[in-house]
């Protein structure tokens, strides 16, 4: 008898215990079963399965990379020309997921591999969690400012007509730095070039969104006395002489009833009759030869040594994402490699050497909307670019820093098998329906996954995932996704990028390049 209850209670407890695990949760001991058996899936054939599961492998790899670390050396050369590239909103759970979408989880994407990393604290002075215009006014002019304000103090508080005309509360940024210096500077964005990160190079504004005088007019200001950001791009104090400025943005510097979409006949979004790209192409001095493109095949064929300076903005508003240029076939529209490749092409010209601002820009505008396929697309031709860069240039006398302006609430969670594929399935909630491996914490995603009505979950295996514009989960709703406010990754690489190792405040970044390059009123590594 006493047997048979054993037996019994064996058999009740198997089936308790498999019922749990199949709800990823915990038992009534508070016990994890992480893995779920039916969702086990083979890991990728394009690894050595047999070798990792050996404690040789583990150690040798371990070994090699001590090993890599003990033999480096510091350089402490000058660094002639130095190249920041901004990845906006690329979280660390950004990273490591555009990893695995790339290559696998093993497979670092190419700046991973730089030799120095440190990490960087991204709030604003009134905010915890930051936006792209106070870490821009941070990481491109050294000094931390408010929310939304982008090249000015904290004295100046966010749309404050007054406060920003203020020349004492203006910061000046690395580029103008190079160029006070002898050095070219430019900027390359997926974004507008009018936008909040490449603003940092060139702007002084209390609002970030006062790109064109109609939002100044709209905010109560007087267009008169506030310059917008595009106006500033023409007439400002730095962009006039930054040497290669690329990206998106026309219908900033076009007015209403004029044709800045330069085939739908769409008018651009300024109210003051003005065509600032003419503006800009007559505002060298004489002799000078300006050049605007808004093409591929027009970038492509500037030659660098017969140009002086050169505009090139590809869309009336941002760039496109990288998966639609390539499902619709926007063969005129350039990628960030190319883009990068023609500045550097350019700049390289300046025998003192160049400062360049490289932004991939979308990445970010992908999270806000909870489309994670875009941004870690959009992360691996970021990843590109920078590869094309430290290819091209030597590490001897460039170099380049590769970071981020904020993180986002990309949640990279759950118990998915080694080599799954990163936008399916994790595990199953107490629910019964399946979780996925990527979700948000807030965001449009909320509305696309959550039956409100009955206050149920939806069954992701009846959505659609394959498309490329897929929304992902998110725990609430929200129109656009917030940022998120941990640490973000810096990398460098070349002379002085040991600078950059550790902990420390995100207007560090400018000193430290400016260290390195000999340029700015700080310290110099030349001194």
């Amino acid at each position: 008898m006493r047997t048979a209850v054993r037996s019994l209670c064996a058999i009740l407890l198997f089936h308790f215990v498999a019922s749990a695990s199949l709800n990823d949760d915990y038992d009534s001991d508070k016990r994890y079963h992480p893995r779920l058996p039916d969702e086990a899936e083979p890991i990728k054939a394009a690894r050595n399965v047999e070798q990792e599961q050996t404690i040789e492998y583990w150690r040798n790899q371990a070994k090699a990379t001590v090993e890599k670390h003990v033999k480096r050396k510091e350089n402490t050369n000058i660094a002639k020309n130095v190249i920041m590239f901004l990845g906006d909103g690329m979280s660390i759970a950004t990273v490591a997921l555009a990893r695995i979408h790339a290559g696998g989880e093993e497979k670092p994407l190419y700046f991973e591999e730089f030799p120095y990393v440190g990490m960087a604290k991204t709030y604003c002075v009134d905010y915890q969690v930051p936006d792209s215009a106070c870490t821009a006014t941070a990481y491109l002019t050294g000094v931390k400012g408010n929310m939304d304000t982008i090249g000015v103090n904290a004295h100046v508080q966010v749309a404050d007509c007054v406060a920003g005309l203020n020349r004492s509360t203006h910061t000046s940024s690395i580029g103008q730095w190079a160029i006070d210096a002898g050095k070219d500077a430019g900027i390359v964005t997926t974004a507008r070039v009018t936008h909040a990160s490449p603003a940092g190079m060139y702007a002084h504004t209390a609002f970030r969104d006062w790109e064109n005088d109609k939002y100044v007019k709209d905010d109560g200001c007087d267009p008169a006395l506030v310059d917008d950001i595009a106006e500033q791009l023409v007439y400002g104090e730095t962009a006039p002489k930054l040497r290669v400025i690329l990206g998106g943005g026309r219908r900033e510097f076009m007015d209403q009833n004029m044709d800045q979409d330069h085939e739908t006949g769409k008018g651009g979004y300024r109210s003051d009759g003005r065509n600032l790209i003419n503006e800009w192409l007559r505002n060298g001095p004489v002799g000078e030869n300006r050049t605007f493109v808004w093409k591929r095949s027009d970038l492509m064929a500037v030659d660098p040594h017969r140009t002086d300076r050169l505009l090139g903005m590809f869309e009336p508003g941002h760039c496109a994402y990288n998966l639609d240029k390539v499902e619709k076939q926007l063969d005129e529209e350039p990628t960030l490699a190319e883009m990068v490749d023609k500045a550097t092409d350019i700049l390289s010209t300046n025998p003192e050497g160049f400062f360049l601002f490289v932004e991939g820009g979308r990445i970010d505008h992908a999270h806000h909307d909870n489309r994670a396929k875009y941004a870690l697309d959009e992360t691996v031709e970021f990843a590109k670019a920078i590869e094309l860069a430290r290819k091209k240039f030597s590490e001897e006398d460039t170099l380049i820093v590769v970071t981020s302006d904020h993180s986002h609430s990309v949640s990279f969670a759950g118990y998915a098998s080694r080599g799954k594929d990163v936008y399916s399935t994790a595990g199953t909630g107490k629910d019964g329906l399946p979780y996925m491996t990527i979700s948000y914490a807030n965001g449009p995603g909320y509305k696309k996954h959550v039956d409100t009505d009955a206050g149920v979950r939806l069954d992701v295996r009846q959505m659609d995932t394959s498309k490329s514009n897929f929304v992902f989960p998110a725990m609430l709703p929200k129109d656009s996704e917030t940022h998120g406010g941990e640490d973000v990754a810096v990398y460098a690489s070349g002379p002085w990028s040991h600078l950059f190792t550790g902990s420390y405040e995100q207007n560090v970044l400018p000193h430290m390049m400016a260290y390195a390059s000999c340029i700015g009123r700080g310290m110099k590594a030349c001194d």
